[in-house]
């Protein structure tokens, strides 16, 4: 007994240090951190020494020295480091990313690969840092091989290598007449012809052509440019492409440039047409790729991009469509669409809706690629809200589809497809200013079903499927203007993606506006429509039909029209069938409630199919209709 008091004693006593030891560890790791957040990584290591010595098994000592020793350049320490934070938990993610930094640094190009494999392996959720890192791991690796394979092509006396040696040489003399840099720069640019010379241009300091030549730098960067200055600016850029051309290393060290970031999007606005199109070129091979969209993200303040490129649509060349094509690369980054929200409301929208109203004098068909882009940024919800409560917006749009009666070229009907599509993304929200356009944009859909595109039809009733709930008018106003006859007519023949957005359309119709039900009934003699769109593979066309059906089963006679159809046996399937949305059961359950209820002659059939059962428990809903 005694024996086991001492080893609770020890015990107890072991768990009060190590708890003090603890609090010492903490306190001494925050101070590492703040002493590596202040760029004092000598200090930062120290602490976290410190801490390791009150506490040896902390994890998070270890990597945050180990990411200490990566600033300091200390590689070989900080794997060491990486190591031990693995020996305190084996699935530590920040210590094989840190491993794998380290190992990367050192040319150890396999085992880096291997440490962001394992964090893969680890986390299935981090395949973006995956990519990244496994990225960077390959361009360096290129990197490396495009030196040696270059430096071994000078010292060949390959006479391409020598030349970009020779030509940069020559545009490094001082105070020469600007003419003279600007052939200098055009003879490299045509020296430049694969990836050894675009290597010898940036191990031979080729990008500090702007830095260190004040001549050059005050020509590219003047506000307002003379001849000269032009053909300087045009010879820059276009040397720039040739050197970055897939070569992910050159595009970065480009980007780093203090002048060129700075000058982009003021070369995009210089309102020069030989500037404007050299530097969309050069942007162009940027948003092209992934890495390229991710280098831009990351070195250029972008919030004002949307709006620059979005003026190009009064271009009647090709700037138009260079633009819009970067832009159209641009949203598929993230963090392009978050810049995006910060100019949205003061300078994107006003610009926007401004096109909208001049879509008959601007370029039509970068308007329309403009619009599809728009409609794009609309997945983002912050964008998508400040768009849907612009009555502005809504105002234009409509503007823009009132103009396609009387202009029907094919250019002009692009942009109302594209217009009708931004449309139903905005529909996706909820607000006044759309209860308040409900009516005219209703009106507006009604009008384009007899338009002779089909694709404009299809999505003029998916506006109307998604505008109608937000009014009773609206509804009102279609109905009489007889929609469902229309729709039930497109429904005959239409594709899935019409019968989805029509079907909806009727049920929204249907619920509660008598005319409509009378009308269907009368026009989808039999419910054959209804009966084969029943049938469909697509659940969402199912969860509608059996709801429009239901609906309709109110109006005399409806009911007794199925006698001799299959509906109890189709209805009985999804009611009792295992759909992934349950909205399909229970609209179908209902729908064959009310099938029997209106008409009783149908539980014959019911009983035969050993139905009942299904019957009993659809009474329910029914009765809570």
């Amino acid at each position: 007994d005694g024996f086991l008091a001492i080893l609770e004693k020890d015990a107890k006593e072991r768990a009060k240090q190590r708890k003090k030891n603890e609090r010492l560890a903490n306190a001494l790791k925050e101070k590492g951190n703040d002493a590596f957040r202040k760029g004092d990584y000598v200090i930062a290591v120290q602490r976290y020494t410190e801490g390791l010595e009150k506490l040896k098994d902390k994890q998070e000592l270890y990597t945050n020295r180990a990411q200490a020793y990566l600033k300091m350049h200390e590689y070989e320490k900080a794997i060491g480091d990486c190591e031990w934070a693995l020996k305190c938990n084996e699935k530590c993610i920040k210590a094989y990313f840190l491993m794998g930094k380290a190992h990367l640094a050192l040319k150890h190009y396999s085992e880096s690969r291997q440490c962001y494999e394992k964090i893969l392996q680890i986390d299935p959720q981090k395949e973006s840092l995956f990519k990244d890192g496994m990225n960077e791991v390959n361009l360096e690796e290129k990197r490396m091989k495009d030196e040696e394979r270059a430096v071994k092509e000078v010292q060949s006396g390959k006479l391409a290598a020598l030349s970009i040696k020779e030509l940069l040489q020559k545009l490094d003399r001082p105070d020469q007449n600007i003419l003279y840099y600007t052939g200098g720069i055009r003879l490299l640019t045509g020296a430049v012809k694969d990836c050894t010379e675009q290597t010898l241009f940036r191990t031979n300091n080729g990008f500090s052509i702007l830095n260190d030549n004040e001549i050059v730098r005050r020509g590219f960067c003047a506000e307002r440019k003379n001849t000269a200055e032009v053909d300087l600016s045009v010879s820059l850029l276009s040397l720039w492409q040739a050197v970055c051309a897939g070569n992910e290393e050159n595009q970065r060290l480009l980007l780093t440039q203090p002048d060129v970031k700075s000058q982009l999007p003021k070369l995009l606005s210089s309102g020069v047409s030989e500037i404007q199109k050299e530097t969309l070129a050069l942007i162009s091979l940027y948003s092209e790729n992934e890495h390229g969209r991710r280098l831009l993200v990351r070195h250029q303040d972008l919030t004002k991009w949307l709006q620059i490129l979005m003026r190009f649509v009064n271009s009647t060349d090709a700037r138009a469509s260079s633009a819009m094509n970067i832009l159209s690369h641009l949203t598929e980054e993230e963090r392009f669409k978050t810049q995006c929200r910060v100019m949205l409301s003061t300078g994107v929208l006003p610009l926007f809706t401004q096109l909208l109203t001049s879509a008959k004098l601007v370029n039509q068909a970068a308007l329309a690629h403009c619009i599809g882009i728009m409609g794009n940024l609309c997945a983002d919800v912050v964008i998508r809200t400040q768009m849907a409560e612009s009555k502005e917006c809504w105002q234009t749009c409509l503007k823009l589809v009132d103009d396609c009666f009387c202009v029907s070229t094919p250019k002009y009907q692009e942009s109302v497809f594209a217009v009708l599509g931004l449309m139903m993304n905005l529909l996706l929200e909820s607000n006044v200013i759309i209860q308040y356009f409900a009516v005219d944009i209703s009106g507006r859909c009604m009008s384009l079903l007899r338009n002779k595109d089909g694709r404009i039809v299809t999505r003029a009733i998916g506006v109307l499927s998604r505008i109608l709930a937000a009014s009773s008018s609206a509804v009102e106003d279609v109905v009489k203007g007889g929609v469902v006859k229309k729709i039930i007519k497109f429904l005959k023949v239409g594709g899935q993606l019409t019968s989805n957005y029509g079907i909806k359309t009727l049920s929204i119709c249907t619920r509660s506006n008598r005319q409509a039900q009378e009308d269907l009934v009368k026009s989808d003699k039999r419910f054959s429509v209804l009966l084969k769109l029943l049938d469909s593979e697509n659940e969402m066309i199912v969860g509608n039909a059996a709801l429009c059906l239901g609906q309709c089963l109110a109006v005399p006679g409806a009911a007794t029209s199925l006698l001799n159809s299959n509906v109890v046996m189709i209805l009985l399937k999804h009611a009792g069938g295992d759909a992934r949305r349950t909205s399909v059961q229970e609209n179908a359950a209902i729908a064959l409630g009310k099938l029997c209820v209106a008409e009783p002659r149908h539980v014959f059939q019911l009983r035969k199919l050993n139905g009942l059962a299904i019957l009993n428990s659809s009474m329910k809903y029914v009765h809570s209709m």
